[in-house]
């Protein structure tokens, strides 16, 4: 009897503190989920509102307890990135309690203002732009298609980026794009055996890539540090492009957009985009694991002190894990990035939060492992077979670009999220519009006022602070029961903790009587 009264009362508790949508979930799928899964994304569907969610809750909570979603494969006790998709502990269980109590509403006039996810372009027009011709997916339900095309950029004199943007054209097919320039012009388009991993000429060199969610890599490139690209004239700009199985029959027409300093802007410190650890050499036997490693240098030490930005590890589908790593010259660990388990879908460029310093005489290693056997989902061949390196999806890759540049004092406590968005604001700075309700000043520098157009007494109001990647600032107003007409809220550029925030552009998101609006703002 004790046994089945303490379970009822377990129930009643459970019940009555059951986590909703609108109270403790949906902010989580926005923070967490939304930059793929919102309407024109390239997630299959959208995890935006209640009625998107709560029907699939339980298909949702077995990937998240699988840690299938949200996408994030570096090992964050290892080193700590720009960008951070993963959910902590507290989120895990939120979601998790919500879908096994049969996934409640609450009270919709609690659900949060989402974020914004613009379309088209977040920086508007640049210096040059490229694009693809339209081109149809010929990605099937067995298989995905990966093509390059190569493009003339017709650029008459030799420039420097500071930005790059690439434009999906159709985002819900998009898994993935990589841009690279050529100087040389030899690199071909290649849409036809549907597996073109990477540009055949050896001169193109990588950039940067697009993956959902991401944004425009912007460079900083004011004082105290203005980092840029080389962009050599006439060279060619190729796109790797990534359509997935099922979007056979789809159209997409990608662009690039690049922003440039001015020819006479000085002080300029040159980033290198690089393949810094390769391997070429390996086989990979049928039915085996096998250990590939690569150095730089083959002998010796790194000549110099050298500042790096980022890293990008890159294998195929037989990959399953990749360590870089340097060792510096008093044999401490560099730790640069760690991915336990590999997954082809889900490759990018992951900039670390500050800067990284590898010194004089150390070294950079590359520790991967390559699954060749049945047991591997992603083998393209059954049975297994012999396979080399190659540029085909089908051949394999053991590499990791990095973006880098010479070591100057001090480097290594620069914050790049801070600097990068000072970059932003100085592009968007001239690109503001002010229309869903009055802002002012915008731009801002220390605070912006928000009042709202044609008010009523009554009204129930919520405005939330978004950065670019959807993440949540601040909580303005939450539920707040407008009483004068003319009230004016005003945000002092602080983050929940208290914070000043990074300048940069962001979205105020507002909420009236279940109506919502967004705006764009710039803190300069």
């Amino acid at each position: 009897m004790k046994k089945r009264l303490f379970s009822i009362l377990l129930f009643g508790t459970t019940l009555s503190f059951a986590q909703t949508w609108s109270d403790d979930v949906a902010q989580i799928m926005y923070d967490k989920c939304t930059q793929c899964h919102h309407t024109g994304g390239i997630a299959p569907f959208s995890l935006m509102t209640f009625s998107n969610a709560s029907p699939i809750a339980n298909f949702i909570a077995t990937n998240i307890t699988s840690d299938i979603m949200p996408p994030w494969p570096p090992e964050n006790a290892y080193q700590t990135y720009a960008h951070d998709r993963t959910m902590t502990s507290s989120e895990k269980t939120t979601v998790l309690n919500w879908a096994a109590n049969g996934a409640p509403e609450g009270n919709s006039a609690n659900t949060p203002p989402p974020p914004v996810y613009p379309v088209g372009s977040i920086l508007g027009n640049g210096d040059l732009e490229v694009q693809i011709p339209t081109y149809m997916s010929k990605a099937t339900s067995a298989g995905d298609d990966y093509v390059c095309f190569a493009l003339p950029s017709n650029l008459p004199t030799d420039r420097v980026i500071k930005s790059v943007e690439i434009v999906p054209g159709n985002r819900q097919i998009l898994h993935h794009a990589l841009v690279f320039i050529d100087p040389s012009g030899n690199s071909v388009t290649d849409t036809v055996g549907g597996d073109c991993g990477s540009p055949g000429s050896p001169t193109a060199s990588l950039v940067m890539g697009y993956t959902p969610g991401s944004s425009p890599m912007t460079l900083p490139a004011s004082s105290p540090l203005k980092l840029g690209i080389d962009f050599p004239a006439n060279s060619q700009v190729v796109l790797n492009m990534h359509y997935p199985e099922g979007s056979f029959g789809e159209f997409d027409s990608t662009k690039v957009i690049f922003h440039f300093y001015p020819p006479s802007e000085t002080g300029v410190r040159m980033v290198t985009t690089a393949s810094v650890l390769q391997n070429w050499s390996f086989n990979l036997p049928p039915n085996q694991e096998t250990a590939v490693q690569a150095i730089y240098p083959n002998s010796g030490g790194i000549p110099d002190d050298y500042s790096l930005l980022s890293v990008f590890p890159h294998m195929h589908l037989l990959g399953k894990s990749m360590r870089v790593y340097g060792i510096q010259p008093n044999l401490d660990t560099l730790k640069l990035i760690n991915i336990p388990e590999w997954d082809f879908e889900w490759q990018d460029f992951y900039f670390y939060k500050n800067i990284q310093k590898i010194e004089a005489g150390g070294t950079l290693k590359l520790d991967a492992i390559f699954d060749n056997t049945n047991s591997n989902p992603n083998n393209p061949s059954n049975p297994p077979i012999n396979v080399s390196p190659g540029l085909n999806t089908t051949d394999e890759m053991c590499l990791a670009y990095m973006h880098f540049f010479s070591y100057q004092n001090g480097d290594e406590n620069y914050n790049i999220d801070s600097l990068m968005n000072l970059s932003t604001a100085s592009i968007l700075e001239n690109n503001i519009e002010n229309n869903a309700f009055s802002i002012y000043p915008n731009p801002f520098t220390d605070e912006l006022n928000l009042q709202l157009i044609r008010p009523s007494n009554g009204d129930i109001v919520s405005l939330y602070i978004y950065d670019l990647q959807g993440d949540l600032i601040r909580k303005l107003v939450e539920n707040e029961t407008v009483s004068n007409k003319n009230s004016v809220y005003t945000w002092n550029g602080e983050n929940e903790q208290g914070e000043v925030v990074t300048n940069g552009m962001y979205f105020v998101s507002i909420r009236i009587n279940g109506d919502f609006f967004t705006q764009r703002i710039l803190k300069q």
